[in-house]
């Protein structure tokens, strides 16, 4: 089965948080309002392509690619 992620979104596109791959930015991440069984939404990236922002539980986040990554979608 295919792990997704958020980087794996296009512009515009959502998805439902599912988990975290990352152990060290999970806590980080949740305390943000990263939240499993949450809808997240890719709006879009900066001109270079890192950080990217995001919207969930009713705000806007800028993350970069790299915590970005870790947040696994389905």
């Amino acid at each position: 089965m295919n792990t997704r992620s958020v980087v794996d979104l296009t512009p515009g596109e959502s998805g439902i948080i599912n988990g975290f791959m990352d152990d060290t930015l999970s806590l980080k991440l949740l305390e943000m309002g990263c939240l499993p069984g949450q809808p997240i939404k890719y709006n879009f990236a900066a001109p270079l392509g890192d950080p990217i922002c995001v919207s969930v539980s009713g705000y806007n986040l800028s993350l970069r690619l790299d915590e970005a990554i870790t947040i696994s979608i389905q």
